[in-house]
Parts: C-alpha cells; structure tokens; sequence
C-alpha cells in the first residue's frame, strides 16, 4: 500500500491529465490526506487519487471566486462541500446554494456554473469524477455551445493564484 502522499495544485489541464496519468497508473491502493493551502485569491485543483475511471480532487477557491457555464461531455461528478459555501447555477439562471456537507451530484452533459459565496472563507470542495468510457478525456468540458472549453482559461475566470497562509485539514 502507499503512503500519504503530498500533492501539488494542478497549474494547467495539462497537469490536471498528467497527475491523473501518474496516480491511475498505480496498482495498488492510494491513501491521501485532505489538506490544501487556502488561496486569497483564484482557485486550485488538488488531483489525491485516481483509478482509470475515477479521479478525487481537491479544489479549492478563494472567497468570491467562481467559473463560467459548462459541461462536461464524458465524466459524472460529484461535488461534496468541506467548508465555505457555493451558490450554483444552471444554463437558465436556476440557483441552488449548497453549504458545508452538502453535494452537488452532476450527469454527464449537465451545464452549470458556480461561485464562492462571499464570506471571508474559502470554499473547499472534494470533486469525485467518474469517466464513461476510459478512451476519452473526462476533463474535457463544453462551452454553452458545445465547443471545447478550457478550465483554466481566461474565459473560465481564471486568475492567477495567491496563497494564504491559512490551511484547510
């Protein structure tokens, strides 16, 4: 069995699909500890495990923090909030407000967006992602239009990222 393992936040998707890679490939069962450096500003993806068909991620996002309407095409997730709360949306202005111990279960194809509600905490959520078919990108996601859409793109409402020195364990 492996040890607790520390793991770095994703700065790309490109490094969100490496780290899946990496931890999918291990045949052995993973073990890892819930811990993340809170950012002040901007947002983290903590990939902790992976099998070829499932993924567990850390994500984390500063107060106020939030994306942009999306789907994604080939993976069913869930969302399980750790602290802070979220309000998220569907493609119709529908609003649902999930706080501390709520989850937010997603279908393949589901669009939404979310934001962190503003309280002086950051939002942590726990993102389980189950793939539907092994041979395609569960990452990928789609803009309202269908067209591929990247994570951490400016129209994503990324920005750069600015850790506190505040912990969530």
């Amino acid at each position: 069995m492996n040890v607790i393992e520390e793991n770095p936040p994703a700065r790309s998707i490109a490094e969100w699909r490496q780290q899946l890679e990496v931890k999918a490939a291990k045949p052995d069962p993973s073990f890892f500890h819930v811990r993340a450096q809170l950012p002040e500003q901007g947002r983290t993806n903590i990939v902790l495990g992976a099998t070829p068909l499932m993924s567990v991620v850390l994500k984390t996002y500063s107060s106020g923090g939030e994306n942009e309407l999306h789907a994604h095409p080939y993976e069913d997730h869930l969302f399980v909030i750790m602290q802070g709360s979220a309000k998220f949306y569907g493609p119709n202005g529908e609003l649902k407000v999930a706080q501390k111990n709520d989850c937010v279960l997603l279908p393949r194809n589901s669009y939404y967006w979310f934001h962190a509600v503003e309280d002086d905490e950051a939002l942590v959520m726990i993102r389980v992602g189950v793939a539907l078919d092994p041979s395609l990108d569960p990452l990928e996601r789609i803009d309202i239009d269908g067209k591929p859409f990247d994570g951490y793109s400016d129209a994503n409402k990324e920005i750069p990222v600015v850790l506190s020195n505040d912990w969530f364990e």
